[in-house]
């Protein structure tokens, strides 16, 4: 069973860009999507830029996969994996993310 963390409300959230929160002790970037208009959270760490900088990234898509670009290196990560496309070794955390109300809320320790 997860537990969830409130972390903003869904009217704070503009389509196609990121922000960050801070779940239990990970720092999380949170997207809202426009291309199919879903919730997306990944850890915030770019583990090639080694900085927590991915809420600052642009979303966009490759193929059938919505990705974040990074925006220290622009290596894409995918938003539902976490793998990164350039270097497939590599991944970044994923987060169980929903809507309660208008609260937006993630899983902690997912």
């Amino acid at each position: 069973m997860s537990i969830w963390q409130t972390v903003c409300e869904k009217d704070v959230l503009i389509a196609d860009t990121g922000v960050c929160a801070l779940v239990g002790d990970e720092q999380v970037a949170i997207f809202l999507s426009g291309f199919d208009d879903a919730l997306y959270a990944i850890n915030n760490f770019d583990p090639i830029g080694k900085a927590n900088v991915l809420s600052r990234g642009i979303i966009g898509s490759i193929d059938d996969k919505v990705v974040v670009a990074s925006p220290l290196y622009k290596q894409h990560f995918c938003l539902t994996s976490g793998q990164c496309i350039e270097q497939e070794d590599i991944f970044v955390s994923t987060y169980e993310i929903r809507i309660d109300g208008n609260q937006i809320q993630v899983a902690l320790g997912a």
